[in-house]
């Protein structure tokens, strides 16, 4: 049995979960993060028909990159969302992610950005998951989305006016920071991603990097921020701060939704702390947002 609560923005901690061999071979077989598989969790499965599924290789200043990338198998140029991840890398969770985009009508790519440093999806122990992550700058990780937007933008499949931004935990974070950053993205949905600096010393505290609260007053396209309230890494006073920040600096277009009862990870259909409910309204309300701000397949209806 696999006991896990990940309650931390960053994963979790090794007293967190346990993995048991039957776990970690089921983990295997599914293609999920070792670390955080639950036994109890039943994830969402999309299948791939009426898709195109592949990997691609992104260019990027020093080498080429893998990406996974879903879209309809039709003619057309589709809106684009892409996808970053959790600490846990370019896992099956984040691939179904972007299937379950791909089916309404969207591009979604999906860059491995921890590729230099290793799988944090192949490990089991999340201090190898810390040390792959901690490794990649914040610069490398801004370079590769940006060569991840010059090639799906090249690509005759993708309409790049359309173009969104998701990401989870870790990757929560990023779609901060890429908002602030890429005039390309026109709307970002940032799921329970950290939003203050850690204190030295802990996982990510170097004082180089750079965190959402810093960067609020050059957000350029909208973001939706989903928290959750029982976050035992992202306090909610971490999240009315970030609201006030979003008032304080005209950005009247973003905003941030709080689910009181859910736990970090509530998306993360992998996971124990899956919360069904809040996962669909989030879902939704992040379609929503990209619809709003004209990232919308034309088959779209709002829900």
């Amino acid at each position: 049995m696999v006991v896990l609560t990940p309650t931390r923005p960053e994963g979790a901690e090794p007293e967190d979960f346990h993995l048991s061999r039957r776990g970690l071979a089921a983990a295997v077989l599914a293609g999920y993060a070792l670390a955080a598989r639950s036994a109890q969790a039943q994830p969402v499965v999309t299948d791939a028909a009426g898709l195109v599924t592949e990997m691609v290789q992104v260019e990027t200043p020093d080498r080429a990159i893998p990406a996974f990338v879903a879209r309809p198998a039709a003619r057309g140029r589709f809106p684009v969302v892409v996808v970053i991840p959790e600490v846990f890398g370019l896992h099956e969770y984040i691939r179904d992610i972007c299937r379950r985009l791909a089916k309404l009508g969207y591009v979604a790519i999906s860059p491995d950005l921890f590729i230099r440093q290793g799988d944090p999806s192949t490990v089991t122990d999340f201090a190898a998951v810390r040390k792959i992550v901690g490794e990649v700058s914040e610069a490398q990780v801004m370079s590769d989305v940006a060569s991840a937007l010059t090639f799906v933008k090249a690509q005759k499949y993708a309409d790049p006016a359309k173009i969104a931004i998701t990401g989870f935990c870790w990757g929560g974070a990023i779609v901060w920071l890429a908002s602030a950053r890429f005039k390309d993205i026109k709307a970002g949905a940032a799921w329970y991603g950290r939003l203050s600096a850690p204190k030295p010393g802990e996982f990510l505290g170097e004082p180089n990097r750079t965190w959402p609260l810093q960067v609020v007053g050059r957000l350029g396209p909208p973001v939706i921020g989903l928290y959750a309230g029982k976050d035992g890494g992202i306090p909610v006073s971490d999240v009315e701060a970030m609201r006030a920040a979003l008032t304080a600096a005209g950005r009247t277009s973003s905003q941030i939704v709080l689910y009181p009862d859910s736990q970090h990870g509530f998306h993360a259909d992998y996971r124990a702390s899956y919360d069904a409910t809040a996962a669909t309204d989030a879902w939704n309300r992040m379609l929503t947002h990209f619809a709003a701000n004209g990232v919308k397949p034309k088959a779209y209806r709002a829900s």
